[in-house]
């Protein structure tokens, strides 16, 4: 079964930094697009960052140039450093892997969810 172990989150003042990771077990990953997600209270779920298997990434227009993408394919571990914090960056931030076919348990897996808050 696939898991996403997600940590990083937490309390941070607006201006400051916070790194989220994403540790992926129980499949095979090299050919998975991974990304994050993020949920504020009474707002749907939007894409935050993704990153296809040979490096593609894409960002929200909201976070360009603020926050960077990054995986450690070695150990199936996904990345989001988020610099320049602002209080509206404050959400539960998912986790997101798709596992194509032809590996062990395809399918879209998402992490538990961890908090960023950013105070003002």
């Amino acid at each position: 079964q696939v898991q996403l172990v997600e940590s990083g989150g937490g309390l941070v003042q607006a201006g400051g930094s916070l790194r989220l990771s994403c540790a992926a077990s129980g499949s095979t990953f090299t050919r998975s697009g991974m990304g994050w997600y993020r949920q504020a209270p009474g707002k749907q779920r939007e894409l935050v960052a993704d990153m296809s298997s040979i490096g593609y990434t894409n960002y929200l227009d909201s976070v360009k140039g603020r926050f960077a993408i990054s995986r450690d394919y070695a150990e199936n571990t996904v990345y989001l450093q988020m610099n320049s914090l602002k209080p509206e960056d404050t959400a539960v931030y998912y986790c997101n892997v798709w596992v194509p076919p032809g590996n062990s348990h395809p399918g879209n897996y998402w992490g538990q969810g961890t908090q960023v808050t950013v105070s003002s």
